[in-house]
């Protein structure tokens, strides 16, 4: 009873945040006009072009992407039994620029780079440097959440670094406007032939997690408890580590490096309806697809009409979120 009225009082916000999303920014438009719009009643007009063809494809971006980063980061902190745990926070995000960046920068895939080829490149990037912050933070068979946060930061500094090695080798300054975009991350390059991709990877990957939200609920009560509960954890964890880098690097791929949502929706989630996978997955997302969609539409009214990137705005959120929770979680202290 209490998961169905979460997930009502979830999609009725995400409604009222959509409208308001499509009603207000640089230009306003009335809330008719848009009901018009979406229904096919308007003819054409300086209103429907900006409703459909302008507003409508970054809102669904938004909804996804934001959906993607949540279910991604209650995933990891699943994985890796931390509530620390995120995306961003562990380098995921800044391994998938990285590698669409290197995409971009050699020019692999011709025509295709943006469909295909730049997802692929992410998608490298993002599981190599998964598995780099995993080892380095897990010593003697144990991982602190501080030392799992450290590796994340290291690793991400790497790989920003190596990112601006990439594109000064190059010599195109119009790569360093790419890059900028994908280290703040924004919606503002959303169209309609670019939402497939990543609304295909979101319904493809959470209904795969649904489906192994038995396993993942086995990894909290502790790895030998699960390994004699019958998983085999080391090969699940494996399998669901290169799942949960794939989400990640179309999202990224799509909309740039969005910090804390992953880290923020999962935490709201479990508060509102518990640890059991099976509930949490869906709850998450929809709680972070309101969370973008929001800072989205900030975004794009705070210093109308010129739009801040939306990552500027999960930051100023997300990081005093984060330092809250690393002082009031102790050293060591299991997810």
């Amino acid at each position: 009873m209490r998961h169905s009225a979460v997930v009502a009082g979830l999609l009725l916000a995400l409604a009222a945040a959509c409208l308001a999303s499509l009603a207000l920014g640089s230009v306003r438009v009335p809330p008719g006009q848009v009901i018009d719009a979406l229904t096919g009643r308007a003819g054409p007009s300086p209103y429907r072009t900006i409703v459909l063809d302008v507003r409508l494809p970054r809102l669904l971006l938004g909804v996804v992407v934001g959906a993607g980063l949540a279910v991604v980061g209650t995933v990891l902190q699943a994985l890796v039994r931390n509530r620390l745990a995120d995306p961003f926070l562990l380098g995921i995000s800044s391994g998938a620029s990285a590698g669409a960046v290197l995409v971009l920068v050699v020019g692999i895939g011709g025509g295709i780079t943006t469909t295909l080829a730049l997802p692929a490149g992410a998608f490298a990037g993002a599981l190599l440097s998964l598995v780099l912050v995993y080892g380095l933070a897990r010593r003697g068979g144990t991982m602190t959440g501080p030392r799992l946060v450290l590796a994340g930061v290291a690793v991400s500094y790497v790989l920003s670094a190596l990112t601006t090695l990439i594109l000064a080798a190059a010599g195109r300054p119009e790569h360093f406007r790419e890059a900028l975009y994908w280290s703040l991350g924004g919606l503002g390059s959303a169209r309609w032939d670019t939402l497939v991709l990543p609304a295909a990877v979101l319904l493809l990957g959470l209904g795969v997690l649904l489906a192994l939200a038995r396993p993942l609920d086995l990894l909290l009560v502790g790895e030998e408890d699960a390994t004699v509960l019958g998983l085999d954890t080391a090969r699940f964890r494996a399998a669901v580590f290169v799942l949960v880098s794939l989400v990640t690097a179309v999202m990224v791929a799509a909309s740039g490096a969005v910090g804390f949502i992953g880290l923020m929706a999962p935490h709201a989630a479990r508060l509102a309806v518990g640890a059991p996978h099976r509930r949490l997955l869906p709850v998450a997302a929809l709680g972070g697809a309101l969370a973008l969609v929001l800072a989205d539409l900030g975004a794009r009214t705070l210093i109308a009409p010129q739009d801040l990137p939306v990552g500027v705005l999960t930051a100023l959120v997300g990081g005093p979120f984060f330092l809250w929770l690393m002082r009031r979680r102790p050293e060591g202290a299991p997810l």
